[in-house]
């Protein structure tokens, strides 16, 4: 018996008696072994069916889990998705144009308003001016004739002091 390398592989090199018994230990092993073999395949066989019988409710138990769970959880989730990923409609610009117009026709009508009323004060002022000119001419016209009747009965006096001081002294 050798080892020799023959392409880069061990080759175990035996006398041709070796091998002839080899193989009819290994004819004998598997006479003797060929019913065990059959048997646990047939073994195997119920195990896996067994098996496959335990699993299916399982399988199916949970399919329907999923289903009626799960799924309908992705499903919201990947439509939430799909709702952000589209892109926003252009904003229309027709309301901030209406709100522009409706703020100019308040501010004209503002401005209309504004000029009315100063219009009508100042015709009011006027009025209030001249009443109170009138007014105050009144008081100054009666305010000088009290100071005209108060200066003429202080000069009234004063003439009848001298009157009586002269008639006194002659």
């Amino acid at each position: 018996m050798s080892l020799t390398l023959r392409r880069n592989r061990v080759v175990l090199d035996m006398p041709h008696t070796w091998t002839g018994r080899m193989k009819a230990q290994a004819r004998r092993a598997g006479y003797r072994l060929g019913p065990m073999a059959g048997q646990a395949k047939v073994a195997a066989a119920h195990r896996i069916e067994d098996a496959r019988y335990w699993a299916a409710p399982r399988l199916d138990h949970a399919a329907h889990r999923v289903e009626d769970q799960i799924a309908p959880r992705v499903s919201a989730l990947l439509i939430q998705a799909a709702e952000k990923m589209y892109p926003t409609p252009a904003k229309s610009r027709r309301w901030p144009i209406m709100i522009l117009l409706a703020g100019l026709a308040l501010g004209a009508a503002g401005y209309v308003f504004y000029r009315r009323n100063a219009q009508q004060w100042t015709d009011h002022m006027k009025d209030s001016a001249s009443d109170a000119s009138q007014w105050v001419s009144e008081k100054t016209d009666q305010g000088a004739s009290q100071v005209s009747e108060d200066a003429d009965k202080v000069a009234n006096k004063v003439a009848d002091k001298a009157n009586e001081t002269s008639r006194k002294l002659s």
